[in-house]
């Protein structure tokens, strides 16, 4: 006569478990052209990351463009880039930078501030974001753009800093999922479970002018759909 069968727990709670979620759909975003020319500079990319930290000035300085204007179409010219701020409302918020929707980032950095923060200072007006760094050697041929860290100003008020970081798997899948949208805001489910079963993501995703001043300052300005604002946005990436 055989013993009674028992079920252990284990074997309970893996019949009581919730399925597994869904994958995430699969990635289709393209390499951009612009990643491509910069193939040879990756091991120089990856030794600046790993240098020592840039030694960064207390006082938030914004540069000046030729004219001393925004640009607005007429007076100055660039590339134009698309770049998505996103993040749970009560994280830190990141910018996203892409050479058009379907391409992968070019860059990340997460930025020293609460998203929705940001959504309330650009609700009240105009927002100026400065990333500050050290300035390099005349021979370090080290782009602006390329800083692993930068001290951020929020329209002249030092908030933190503001870290670049390798795309994350987080990041691809809300870029993915906003290849299709060109300019807009809104909010996406979220998939941290830090953030609980109801955390949405919030993003805003527009037109940005890239305008280079200098090997020591970048800046882009938010395009407003009807062109008659001016940027509701600027963000600047300088050394100082």
């Amino acid at each position: 006569m055989g013993e009674p069968r028992i079920s252990t727990s284990s074997e309970q709670s893996s019949t009581s478990s919730k399925p597994s979620p869904p994958p995430p759909p699969p990635l289709s975003l393209l390499q951009p052209s612009t990643k491509k020319k910069q193939k040879p500079k990756v091991l120089r990319v990856f030794r600046s990351v790993f240098r020592s930290f840039p030694i960064i000035t207390p006082a938030c300085k914004f540069p000046t463009l030729p004219g001393g204007k925004l640009p607005d179409g007429r007076n100055v010219s660039g590339s134009r880039i698309t770049g998505t701020l996103f993040g749970y409302r009560k994280g830190r918020v990141s910018l996203s930078i892409q050479e058009n929707p379907r391409t992968l980032p070019t860059l990340v950095v997460e930025l020293a501030m609460q998203t929705n923060v940001l959504q309330r200072e650009m609700g009240i007006g105009m927002v100026r974001i400065a990333l500050e760094c050290e300035k390099r050697p005349e021979k370090d041929k080290t782009k602006v753009l390329e800083e692993p860290l930068w001290t951020m100003f929020c329209n002249g008020k030092k908030t933190g800093y503001g870290v670049k970081r390798e795309a994350s798997e987080e990041d691809l899948y809300v870029m993915e999922v906003l290849k299709a949208i060109s300019m807009g805001a809104g909010v996406l489910p979220g998939k941290s479970e830090a953030e609980g079963a109801d955390g949405e993501m919030a993003y805003i995703r527009a037109h940005f002018e890239r305008v280079v001043g200098s090997k020591d300052s970048e800046t882009l300005y938010m395009l407003s759909p009807d062109g008659n604002n001016g940027p509701e946005l600027s963000i600047f990436f300088v050394r100082v």
